[in-house]
């Protein structure tokens, strides 16, 4: 099984739902699947099976969540098969559900279980066509570069009113800009809010500053813990967060200052924790996916260590996904944000030019999250790697950023 989750983006840049996208098995390493990789999902369906499994606050924190069905899986007794509240799912089909009876009758019996129904792969030319089905139909997911946005909604505004319009392939910042000043789509999908910063860059504000010299203090060599506690006393935010740590992991001890505490977690967790909380701040003025983007880079970089035969380079795979947004995070060029944190040659290498030994498991990385399924295929058959394992290593790494917000 391979899995990822893909953010939908509001008007705001929050992220009202996620899209999952899997695939059961390894087609390359299965030919005899090549031909009939469409009907992956036809004995079920995996986002619903990963959406059982993990519950809708690991996989998408109680957003709503978007799931592949085909002509064939959408017959299966999806109504029973999914253990979680269906308002919270949308099915997502696309152009092999045809409108015929059959499908109408099944997509109407899925509504009035409270699913909401979505469909993509349309061309406008057989949006007439399927009326049957558009008239049942709450998303419709388009390619806003093959359409012309004004005639696309004024034509459904009328036709119909409360479909709600998904803009797909949105990949630079200015096209999301563009889109949401045209106020035609309620959300949109893309890689836009990753892009890179390749110029120009904003001073560090004061706050963010205490922040990198906390980063260089505890990503030194054999570093200070008095050192690392005073330049955490100058935070009301981390102290309190550390605190509720310490409090957590030694729930008899009283902690009589934030040196105390430091001593308490000890260099390794102490050092575990800041790279993390420190992440988060610097992430406050950023949409919250570029958080939930970097930490979730950081576990599983960590936990596909041992998977690709790098187990003693775990602690530097952290920190890799960790600061593999770190331009955006900063607004400065990846080489200019990099001077500014204490890391090793070996991440700045993969991280500015995909070279050295951790820069195999971060482009792995990237192109998992990106669904690159056949690319990742490729990667898993030359390494004799198991999709399963790396499959545990993704959704460990959601569970534990689950568990990481739990204030509990």
């Amino acid at each position: 099984m391979l899995a990822t989750l893909i953010p939908l983006f509001d008007n705001k840049m929050n992220v009202p739902a996620y899209s999952i996208f899997a695939q059961r098995e390894n087609l390359l390493a299965r030919p005899g699947l090549l031909g009939t990789g469409s009907l992956d999902m036809a004995a079920g369906v995996p986002g619903l099976e990963i959406v059982n499994n993990m519950g809708l606050d690991s996989v998408s924190d109680d957003r709503t969540v978007f799931i592949e069905v085909n002509e064939i899986s959408i017959f299966t007794d999806l109504e029973s098969a999914c253990h979680v509240d269906h308002s919270k799912v949308v099915l997502l089909g696309n152009n092999s559900i045809e409108p015929t009876e059959s499908y109408v009758k099944r997509i109407t019996q899925l509504k009035s279980s409270g699913f909401s129904f979505a469909i993509k792969g349309l061309a406008y030319t057989q949006f007439e066509e399927y009326k049957p089905i558009l008239d049942l139909t709450d998303y419709i997911l388009l390619n806003h570069k093959r359409i012309n946005i004004a005639v696309a909604r004024s034509y459904f505004a009328k036709q119909y009113p409360g479909l709600k319009l998904i803009a797909v392939n949105v990949n630079t910042r200015e096209e999301y800009e563009s889109l949401t000043d045209k106020d035609a789509f309620s959300m949109y999908e893309g890689e836009f809010f990753r892009v890179p910063v390749s110029e120009g860059g904003k001073e560090i504000a004061p706050l963010k500053a205490n922040y990198i010299e906390l980063l260089n203090v505890i990503n030194a060599p054999d570093f200070d813990l008095t050192k690392a506690a005073d330049t955490i006393s100058r935070d009301t935010a981390l102290v309190i967060s550390m605190l509720k740590l310490v409090n957590r992991m030694s729930r008899n001890s009283e902690i009589t200052s934030v040196r105390h505490a430091a001593a308490m977690l000890g260099q390794k967790e102490l050092k575990k924790w800041i790279n993390t909380a420190v992440t988060k701040e610097l992430c406050a003025d950023k949409p919250n996916e570029i958080t939930r983007l970097s930490l979730l880079r950081a576990k599983f970089a960590e936990n596909l260590a041992p998977v690709f035969e790098k187990a003693s380079l775990s602690s530097e795979l952290f920190l890799t996904g960790l600061f593999s947004v770190l331009d955006i995070i900063l607004d400065k060029p990846m080489e200019e944000a990099l001077k500014l944190v204490n890391v090793g040659r070996g991440i700045q290498d993969a991280l500015l030019r995909h070279e050295g030994e951790l820069a195999s498991v971060l482009d792995f990385l990237t192109a998992y999250e990106n669904a690159s399924f056949q690319e990742v295929s490729r990667l898993l058959l030359l390494g004799g790697i198991k999709d399963n394992d790396v499959y545990d290593a993704y959704v460990n790494s959601l569970i534990w950023y689950r568990d990481l917000f739990n204030t509990k």
